[in-house]
C-alpha cells in the first residue's frame, strides 16, 4: 500500500490551506481548492497534482468533474472511495448554491427597484455608505458591494477596485448607490464627480452604468431619470 503524502510533507508552497489563511478562497485554484478536501495525494504526486492531473483529464471543467461516477474517480491512485465521494459531494453543493443564487438575484433594472432593494440597508446609517451592485447583462443582482463610508469623494472610492469587482464576478452592468443621512437626496459636486469617472471607466471597459441612485428614507435621485447619464461620459449640467 503507497504511504500518502499528508499536507505537512508538502513544500511550503504547495499548501493551499495556508495559501487560503493569507490570501481567502478566491486566490486558489480549482486544482487547490479540490486538494483541500481530498487532503493527501499520494507517493507519486501531492494533493495539488493529482488534482491537476483529475481536472485535466476533465478539460478543466467542474460540470464535467461533477459528472464522473465514483468507480471513474477511484481509477485515479491516490482517489480511494472517500476522496470520490468528497469530491462529488462538493461539486454538487456548488450546483445548488449557483441553483439558489439565480433563484434569489433581484432585478434591479430601475431605479425604484434600486432604492427598494438598497433602502432597508441604509436607511438607519448615520453616515454615508456607497455601494457598487454588480448586475448580468438582464440586469438580475450579482452581488451587491460596499465601498466606502464615512463620505463619498474621489479618494474614498477607488474606480479601480469597482472595475476590478465588476471583472472578477463577470458583471456587465454597474450601478452605484450611496445614502445622505441629511435626507436631502439632492446630489453634491462630489457625488458628479464620482458619477463621471464611472461612467467614463465603465465606458473604457466595454460596460453598462446603468444609474448612480441618491437614497434618502423615502425618497431617491436617480441619475439616470434626471438624465445627467450622456453617451460621452463628460460633463454634467
Amino acid at each position: 500500500m503507497e504511504t500518502k503524502l499528508n499536507i505537512n510533507q508538502w513544500a511550503e508552497e504547495d499548501r493551499p490551506r495556508e495559501k487560503l489563511l493569507r490570501q481567502g478562497a478566491e486566490a486558489l485554484s480549482n486544482a487547490e481548492l479540490l486538494a483541500i478536501l481530498i487532503g493527501s495525494g499520494s507517493t507519486r504526486m501531492s494533493a495539488v497534482d493529482l488534482m491537476k492531473h483529475v481536472l485535466s483529464d476533465c478539460d478543466n471543467n467542474l460540470n464535467t468533474l461533477g459528472k464522473l461516477s465514483i468507480s471513474e474517480l477511484t481509477r485515479y491512485i491516490g482517489i480511494g472511495e472517500a476522496k470520490a465521494v468528497t469530491i462529488l459531494a462538493a461539486c454538487e453543493l456548488g450546483k445548488r448554491r449557483q441553483a439558489t443564487m439565480v433563484a434569489e438575484r433581484k432585478d434591479l433594472g430601475s431605479a425604484t427597484a434600486i432604492y427598494n432593494y438598497m433602502h432597508p440597508k441604509l436607511q438607519d446609517q448615520d453616515m454615508e455608505e456607497a455601494w457598487a451592485l454588480l448586475m448580468n447583462h438582464n440586469f438580475k443582482l450579482i452581488e451587491a458591494k460596499r465601498i466606502s463610508q464615512g463620505g463619498l469623494t474621489e479618494t474614498a472610492i477607488d474606480v479601480r477596485v469597482v472595475m476590478k469587482e465588476a471583472i472578477l464576478k463577470n458583471a456587465t452592468v454597474i450601478a452605484i448607490c450611496h445614502n445622505h443621512p441629511s435626507n436631502n437626496p439632492t446630489p453634491s459636486p462630489a457625488d458628479d464627480i464620482i458619477t463621471r469617472n464611472i461612467k467614463q471607466a465603465c465606458d473604457f471597459m466595454r460596460l453598462h452604468f446603468l444609474d448612480h441612485v441618491i437614497i434618502t428614507d423615502g425618497n431617491y435621485y436617480s441619475y439616470r431619470e434626471e438624465g445627467r447619464l450622456n453617451a460621452c461620459g463628460g460633463s454634467f449640467g
